[in-house]
């Protein structure tokens, strides 16, 4: 068995509680289906150590591990914190520079953003962070392309996300892409998180109950999980939901933060996910299943969205699970 990935968090003075605590959460609870854990995550803060943000009172960061730890580290979560308008230590940028030219992957959460930017590793790259702080992240660093509008970011080496929860949700995309759909969703079983955001969704979804009475999305994302592998007119989907296609749309952008559509197309690529991983069907079986159709359908959907063919994925991921 192989050893853990090594995930390093760095605490600055100032750090954000849940964005600290997110990447323990979610790596430190995803193991094998025989419960191997299958990462090692090491909090790490620069000389002097750190204290919490206001919020919580300034609680002291005890952490075991300081910047050294980054030479051991495969991945480096920089959680948000306060302080952004100040300059990151020199230290630390000096550590994640020699960290990322390694080869390291990198992840901001949050206003995290704003030390990697710092650090010079968005230069010329696709960002994002919290909406509330993206216009000040754009102006400080004209370099960097800000997204105020999505999730999370992935450019591969190095990640961002958006505040609070789009951190859970960057987390799970980098353990999917780690070690396959399965595991991902195993994970989000166990901290009570649907598996279901992809990056490219809104940061603006509205929360609270919604003003129409029965107008809650889940039921119809439960029929379409369940109705994946026919076809799904928006025609269908809102009969389903007793509403217009027009009605259904704002639902999904309010409710979801992406169309219906799109949300079919994660959705799908999930299923098919599922299938290379867990079974031995053959392509054309695979694309049917997921409602793809046929076998090109599948394979344009699938190296858009995971980045690889529907057969090397299955070669990297069953070889994993065996």
């Amino acid at each position: 068995m192989a050893e853990p990935h090594v995930v390093a968090v760095l605490a600055l003075d100032g750090v954000v509680p849940f964005d600290l605590a997110t990447p323990g959460q979610v790596f430190g609870t995803t193991t094998t289906a025989e419960g191997v854990p299958l990462y090692d995550v090491r909090v790490c803060t620069p000389p002097g150590g750190a204290r919490t943000s206001a919020a919580l009172g300034r609680m002291r960061v005890d952490a075991p591990y300081g910047l050294d730890a980054f030479a051991a580290a495969d991945t480096i979560v920089v959680p948000g914190h306060e302080g952004v308008a100040d300059a990151p230590p020199g230290e630390v940028l000096d550590a994640l520079r020699s960290a990322a030219d390694r080869g390291a992957r990198i992840a901001s959460i949050c206003v995290g953003a704003f030390v990697l930017a710092a650090a010079g590793l968005l230069d010329g790259h696709r960002a994002t962070t919290h909406w509330h702080y993206a216009r000040a992240l754009a102006r400080r660093y004209p370099r960097v392309e800000v997204d105020p509008t999505v999730l999370y970011v992935d450019n591969g080496q190095v990640l961002t996300s958006a505040g609070v929860a789009a951190g859970v949700d960057l987390c799970l995309h980098v353990v999917r892409r780690d070690h396959g759909s399965a595991t991902a969703a195993r994970t989000a079983r166990r901290i009570v998180m649907p598996p279901q955001r992809d990056g490219g969704q809104a940061q603006f979804i509205r929360h609270d109950e919604p003003p129409d009475g029965g107008a809650a999305l889940q039921p119809t994302l439960a029929w379409l999980e369940e109705n994946l592998h026919r076809p799904l007119p928006l025609e269908e989907i809102a009969r389903q939901a007793s509403c217009s296609v027009r009605t259904l749309t704002r639902r999904f952008r309010e409710q979801a933060g992406t169309t219906p559509q799109q949300w079919l197309s994660h959705a799908r690529v999930r299923r098919a996910q599922q299938l290379l991983e867990d079974t031995d069907l053959p392509v054309e079986r695979v694309a049917a299943a997921a409602g793809f159709g046929s076998p090109v359908t599948l394979r344009a959907h699938f190296a858009r969205r995971v980045g690889a063919s529907p057969l090397a994925y299955r070669g990297a991921f069953r070889a994993r699970s065996e």
